[in-house]
């Protein structure tokens, strides 16, 4: 970047707005249900069982997420049926996911490799 050329500032709605969408996926209930829903849709018990939470929980977790744009809703019948909605948040999902567990698998080796140095001694 030249000298002359100033950074683009984020504006506060945005940002505010980002944030939001942000803390929304920042509970791993949320986080474990949105991976779900990403890969195809679910009712409340079946999502339950997946997430090992309580289906009271994870209907309260839906409803924000719906909420937010980021789950929609099928009803058949009596049943109700939910997916992923937004492709911008699923990338972004699945990003984080692909990151976390580069870093992990990164961390893991850094320890087994410390572990080897010290049985050595």
């Amino acid at each position: 970047m030249s000298a002359d050329t100033q950074p683009r500032v984020l504006a506060g709605e945005t940002a505010r707005a980002a944030a939001t969408s942000l803390a929304l996926l920042a509970d791993d209930t949320r986080l474990k249900i949105l991976w779900v829903l990403m890969q195809g849709e679910h009712n409340v018990n079946a999502l339950a069982a997946l997430v090992g939470a309580k289906a009271p929980a994870v209907s309260q977790h839906l409803s924000k997420l719906r909420l937010a744009g980021m789950v929609s809703v099928r009803r058949e019948g009596t049943y109700a049926y939910y997916q992923a909605s937004d492709d911008h948040i699923s990338r972004i999902v699945s990003l984080l996911v692909d990151h976390t567990s580069e870093e992990l698998a990164a961390q893991a080796q850094v320890s087994a490799l410390r572990a080897r140095g010290t049985k050595k001694r």
